[in-house]
């Protein structure tokens, strides 16, 4: 086992630059990088004899001259030296490998660069954006495997009953129907779209958050995520409760299931002590993928639609604003959770089924 982990350990730093490289060589070939953002800001801006980036966010003001002779789209009338001192800003004064190598540099020591367009940095907007996808993605998480697992298993093993066939119909339609769309119905009926006015539609907690009781701050934090993780609990539960289902079908109708029935044993003793072990194998295979998804990108949308100020949100808004330092330091702290969460999952797999010897393996 520990030659394996050795092994999976020392693969993690070669994945994580091939998938930087790869990540910042589509970003190069990309149209519209953060000179080209600042130049569709000041779009529009006439008679200005000034220019200058305020590094808090502020507005550019741009020098006009005749031509700058840039190859920057937008470019066209800006003095060439606020260009230059745009590209001095953002880094793009140097060849494409220096920026990649000392990007890698940076990261290595977990130094994840300053914001374009935010003025802080990357690894302090993550720290204040975390608790909303913690917060979504614990709790929705939590509610799937609770209503999945043990529904996965009563449907295998009531197979072909009235109750798989209704249940398997309340799946198919919470699978048919994306979370968003689910999300938007749910404000409708209950965040005073058209009808009921019970929860929140806005933030993850209240604006006298501070002055109410223990109790009352609880009450208010699961008030606020009753309708989103309700919204990501009924579009991720389908495929995880099939999953199940079909797993425990494989496994019930397996000679050793047979074999174990016919000693003697209870159902209960063939489901707990045979069969849930090994059908479990392929669900704990799935949740690194299925917790990075679920944590950090899978509440994208539920994140806007119930304005919620989370990792998804900052994501799609860094590769909207070409805000690069945001999107590799997300990329690069994602990626390596997801392979951390991978080695942790073979263990799971040990524990679970000690038969599985990890050190056999040549890869």
């Amino acid at each position: 086992m520990a030659p394996y982990l050795l092994r999976r350990l020392l693969l993690i730093p070669p994945t994580l630059l091939g998938i930087l490289l790869l990540n910042f060589l589509i970003i190069q070939a990309a149209p519209g990088g953060p000179i080209e953002q600042v130049m569709a800001q000041m779009g529009g801006m006439d008679g200005l004899s000034s220019t200058r980036i305020d590094s808090s966010g502020g507005e550019a003001v741009a020098s006009r001259s005749d031509d700058s002779g840039s190859s920057y789209r937008g470019s066209r009338g800006v003095d060439a030296r606020f260009i230059a001192e745009l590209e001095a800003q953002f880094g793009f004064d140097k060849p494409a490998h220096e920026r990649f190598m000392q990007m890698v540099g940076q990261y290595l020591r977990f130094d994840l660069g300053e914001s374009f367009f935010r003025g802080r940095s990357v690894t302090d907007l993550i720290i204040e954006k975390m608790p909303v996808s913690i917060s979504l993605g614990l709790w929705s998480t939590l509610l799937i495997y609770l209503i999945s697992i043990p529904l996965g298993i009563r449907k295998a093993l009531k197979h072909g009953s009235r109750f798989d066939v209704w249940t398997s119909s309340i799946v198919i339609v919470g699978y048919a129907i994306p979370g968003f769309l689910f999300a938007i119905l749910l404000i409708v009926l209950f965040a005073g779209g058209s009808y009921l006015d019970w929860f929140p539609l806005r933030g993850l907690t209240s604006d006298n958050f501070s002055e109410l009781s223990t109790l009352g701050k609880i009450a208010d934090y699961f008030w606020h995520l009753a309708l989103p993780v309700l919204a990501m609990t009924i579009s991720g539960f389908a495929t995880l409760t099939l999953l199940t289902k079909n797993s425990f079908l494989d496994e019930i109708h397996k000679q050793y299931v047979l074999t174990a029935r016919a000693k003697g044993a209870s159902e209960q003793q063939v489901l707990y002590g045979h069969v849930f072990r090994n059908a479990m194998l392929i669900i704990i295979a799935g949740m690194p993928a299925a917790l990075v998804s679920i944590f950090f990108t899978g509440s994208l949308l539920i994140e806007v639609i119930f304005s919620l100020d989370g990792l998804g949100l900052l994501g799609f808004e860094a590769v909207v604003q070409r805000d690069y330092p945001v999107v590799f330091g997300t990329l690069y702290l994602f990626t390596l959770i997801g392979l951390l969460l991978k080695i942790i999952s073979d263990i799971t797999y040990m524990l679970i089924d000690p038969r599985i010897d990890f050190s056999s393996r040549e890869n």
